[in-house]
Order: structure tokens, then sequence, then C-alpha cells
């Protein structure tokens, strides 16, 4: 028998993979990439640092800070002062960007909608159950 788990890794990968053209097609029906939108959505609520984004979305600050200037740059985002930080202003979106967000979010609720249609709930929440444990074990493994 082959080993579950080596399955469900290859599983989860061609999962991503495909969640992540399906995002760069939902992103391009606003003109954006998919990293524009995950940075778009780490900071729809609050303003953060381009430290604090690349911590949260997993990635290097100089891939955050060029999707951050290309946002400023479209006119999607801006920086202000951080009371905080002086050398670390906030990024925050603007009115624009909140707009082209808020497309691109139903729009990618109704492809979940329509992905997801046909699987029972329950079983939806077990399956992140068990992913957000298999993601709490790589971080202990990560840290330690």
């Amino acid at each position: 028998m082959r080993d579950e788990a080596a399955l469900l890794v290859a599983d989860v990968y061609e999962a991503a993979g495909a969640l992540r053209r399906l995002g760069e097609r939902t992103a391009g029906t606003e003109g954006l990439t998919q990293a524009r939108w995950q940075v778009m959505s780490a900071v729809s609520e609050d303003g953060l640092t381009v430290p604090q984004v690349a911590r949260r979305l997993g990635v290097s600050r100089q891939n955050v800070q060029r999707v951050a200037n290309d946002l400023v740059q479209l006119g999607l985002a801006a920086f202000t002062a951080n009371p905080d930080h002086r050398g670390s202003p906030l990024l925050g979106l603007t009115e624009s960007g909140g707009v082209a967000l808020a497309r691109l979010t139903e729009r990618a609720e109704a492809t979940h909608r329509e992905l997801f249609g046909d699987i029972p709930e329950d079983e939806i929440r077990a399956t992140r159950t068990a992913l957000r444990r298999l993601l709490a074990a790589l971080d202990r493994h990560e840290d330690g």
C-alpha cells in the first residue's frame, strides 16, 4: 500500500497549483495578479507595514515591497505614516483599491460556491480541520 501521507501531500500540491491558476485568472479580470490580490487582501482591514504583510503571507519582504509599489502606482493602495515606526510606513487600500478587492472577492465567492456546491458542508469543515492540524504540525516541525 502506498503511503497515504505522501499521497495527501501530492494532492495538496496539486490542489494548490490549481487554486493558484484559478486565482490568477480571477485576479486577471480586474487587471491584477494573484500576488497583488493577496497583498490587497492582507491590508484590507488595517494598514500594515511591508514586513508585516510579508510575514503574514509567508513571502519575502522584497517581493511584497515590489507588489506594494505596483499597487501604489496603480492607485489601488497608498502608504501612510506609521506612528509606531517612522521608517516603516503603513500600506492600506485606497477607495478604488477597496472597490477592486470587493469585486474580486465577490467573483471568488461565486466561484467557490460553484466549485464546492456538491461537497457537503461537514466534509468541507472536516477537510479544513485536517489541513489546520497539518499546518500546525508543519509549524512545529519548522520551529524545531
